[in-house]
């Protein structure tokens, strides 16, 4: 059972909204608030008091600027700060004991996994996948509303082995659709990027036998370059036949085309249900309630209805170790974040439901001090 409490306008009021989505690394964007909407209360919140403190990726930063305001509504007493570092930074800051949890797009590195456990006095720490955003192929065709594009396709147009937007092996993947002679303008992330890093890790993983690099620089060589999910988003916009890969909610924003993809069973509308048929079948490298996603399996998945093109970003936390009260607090924040994802999804991301839903409540009940 749950009570719903009308959130006040004052409240949400975190910053003025100057973008949507699952913000890259090096963007500094401040999401607003969710004015008239419903908090969601779980019962059985400890209401633990004082401030909870976290630092790491700025992909969650949209979502944290939303989801603090929500918990200290939640909980009377209770305050959330979210330091934007970068989750280098927060995964040392929550090494250091310096803050209660960490964000993170990847994982803890090898070496970091004993110090972590020994500052969560000798418990593993376990890696949440707590805030999902969906990558879009985003483009800007006139009179295209409706593109398929499958996964060989996409790695070729960023390769630069098709050229334009006629040619034949996107027609035939569009049959019906009148595709004009015009060039492909490819636009890529020209600053160290995460999100470049999980693009490429997804087509090394799909289309191998056409895609080699992998890392947080893409490759310059064809196409041109913009700074941030911001940058590249507006540059496609004002690029008739522009491409790109980007947050969805840089998309939407910037109305650009979103590309169906063929990950191999058909066509794929970018959806909430088809995000989350993924999530349902997430493989992890970890065991238990440490959920480090496993890259590579997600990256293949081709069953019918799954978009797999989707960033996984952690909240690395103590599995026990806490003090009594700042396990509390944990636990009452990440369950308040749980139940009121529906406030983030107008920013791009996508609200978790169903089976991974499940995994992550009953991960957070496990955190013990």
């Amino acid at each position: 059972m749950t009570r719903n409490l009308k959130r006040a306008a004052t409240v949400l009021g975190v910053a003025a909204v100057t973008s949507v989505g699952l913000v890259a690394c090096s963007d500094s964007n401040n999401a607003g608030g969710n004015d008239g909407a419903d908090v969601v209360v779980p019962e059985g919140l400890s209401g633990a008091t004082g401030t909870l403190a976290a630092e790491g990726a700025s992909s969650q930063k949209n979502a944290m600027e939303i989801l603090g305001p929500i918990y200290s509504q939640a909980v009377e007493g209770a305050q959330f700060n979210y330091t934007s570092s970068g989750s280098g930074a927060g995964r040392k800051a929550f090494i250091g004991n310096q803050v209660a949890f960490a964000g993170s797009d990847s994982p803890l590195k090898e070496e970091q996994v004993e110090q972590a456990k020994q500052r969560c006095g000798g418990n593993e720490a376990w890696h949440l996948p707590f805030v999902i955003g969906p990558v879009a192929i985003a483009y800007n065709l006139e009179g295209v509303d409706d593109l398929n594009l499958s996964v060989d396709t996409i790695a070729k147009i960023f390769k630069g082995e098709i050229k334009k937007w006629n040619d034949p092996a996107i027609a035939g993947e569009n049959e019906g659709v009148e595709l004009p002679d015009e060039n492909i303008g490819v636009v890529y992330r020209s600053d160290e990027s995460g999100t470049s890093d999980n693009f490429q890790k997804f087509l090394k993983a799909a289309a191998p036998d056409v895609w080699e690099t992998e890392g947080q620089e893409f490759p310059q060589a064809v196409g041109e370059g913009a700074e941030g999910s911001t940058g590249v988003a507006t540059q496609v916009k004002n690029i008739p036949g522009g491409i790109t890969y980007v947050e969805a909610g840089y998309a939407k924003q910037n109305d650009l085309g979103v590309a169906n993809v063929d990950f191999g069973s058909g066509p794929v509308e970018l959806t909430d249900e088809a995000v989350n048929k993924t999530l349902e079948n997430l493989e992890f490298k970890g065991e238990g309630h440490d959920m480090v996603v496993n890259s590579d399996a997600l990256f293949s998945q081709k069953a019918e209805g799954e978009y797999p093109l989707i960033l996984t970003t952690y909240e690395i936390v103590c599995s026990a170790g806490y003090d009594e009260n700042t396990a509390n607090q944990v636990k009452d924040f990440l369950t308040v974040a749980l139940e009121n994802q529906d406030a983030i999804a107008q920013y791009g991301f996508v609200p978790v439901k169903g089976s991974h839903h499940d995994r992550l409540a009953e991960a957070i009940k496990a955190i013990n001090a």
